[in-house]
């Protein structure tokens, strides 16, 4: 079973680096290749492992924001149990569409630590709202602040802020009253009746305790101001730190970094790669970039630019996730 479940792992991700290579060939293909290639042999090299770097501090920052986020819940994980589970979560979110494997591995770890199903659950979830909201402030400000006017940014800006009002929406339903989960699991309980009407009142009252559990850890996590402020900062940190990759890339090519457009179109780029289309939205990250940066940088850049960002954001997550992910698997089963 293990064995089938890794082999899918590594076919996804082969998948998608396929996809990704592909799509990076088609854009050198509608570049100039020979100039391409010339500016490849003056590249400076410090500034490609400064972007390097920067990928590497985005994981540090990741994992230094979960433990946060378990430890204003009660509990506490080491930092290299935190990285771990943040950079072998990039893994399975590199190998599925929207990114969706992530969330889900980092809640069993989470669980495996000692946390129940809820908390786990309530933390992750805390993450993704920690990010939506920095994407749906940031992004409008920068669009302005930048007069980076693309009609698909406005458009992409609107979309994702209405679909955080709905989600925040419903999460406010859980938490505002204990007996709307009670609601809830009674649907929950006609679905499992209909297809297991045995296992149905068990299920449903586990549902139940968890859902309580991951309500509990919501109003614990929100009761706090300043633990809120701290957690919107190092998740703006974070992301700003990713955002500088293409800078220093174009730096490293001998091009003006072009900081504010570029974190403009890299906010645009992380919210359309959310469309659950491919793994790791191989294909769609590269278009749209090639597609943004088009606007503000030469074409003959776009090629390398492109290439190399997809690189050091894609591609190394999952060769240091693969790795990590190997680490793990021994751990558990060999005890090394």
């Amino acid at each position: 079973m293990e064995g089938s479940k890794e082999s899918k792992a590594i076919r996804m991700a082969i998948i998608g680096i396929v996809i990704s290579l592909l799509t990076i060939i088609v854009i050198l293909k509608f570049t100039e290749t020979k100039l391409t290639l010339s500016m490849v042999r003056r590249m400076n090299i410090w500034y490609v492992l400064l972007a390097v770097l920067f990928q590497v501090l985005f994981w540090l920052f990741w994992a230094i924001r979960l433990r946060m986020v378990v430890s204003y819940l009660g509990h506490s994980i080491s930092m290299m149990y935190s990285l771990e589970t943040t950079i072998s979560s990039m893994f399975l979110a590199a190998i599925t569409p929207s990114s969706a494997g992530g969330e889900p591995l980092r809640v069993k770890m989470l669980k495996d630590d000692g946390m129940s199903v809820g908390a786990a659950a309530a933390s992750v979830l805390t993450e993704r709202i920690l990010d939506s909201i920095f994407f749906a402030v940031s992004l409008p400000v920068f669009i302005i602040i930048s007069k980076f006017a693309v009609k698909f940014g406005f458009e992409v800006s609107s979309i994702f802020s209405v679909i955080l009002v709905l989600f925040l929406l419903f999460i406010y339903f859980i938490v505002k009253d204990q007996k709307n989960i009670d609601r809830i699991t009674k649907y929950i309980y006609k679905i499992i009746k209909s297809v297991s009407k045995s296992r149905a009142q068990n299920l449903t009252a586990h549902i139940r305790d968890e859902l309580i559990a991951f309500r509990e850890a919501l109003i614990k996590l929100v009761s706090s101001l300043k633990n809120a402020f701290n957690l919107l900062t190092i998740t703006a940190l974070m992301w700003t730190i990713g955002f500088l990759i293409p800078s220093a890339i174009l730096l490293a090519f001998n091009y003006d970094p072009c900081l504010l457009l570029s974190y403009t179109a890299q906010l645009i780029i992380v919210i359309v790669s959310l469309i659950p289309l491919t793994p790791g939205s191989s294909g769609i990250a590269e278009v749209s970039m090639a597609y943004l940066y088009s606007k503000f940088v030469p074409q003959e850049i776009l090629g390398p630019l492109v290439g190399l960002w997809r690189f050091i954001t894609y591609f190394l997550n999952i060769i240091v996730g693969f790795a990590v992910n190997i680490k793990i698997f021994k751990r558990i089963c060999v005890g090394v």
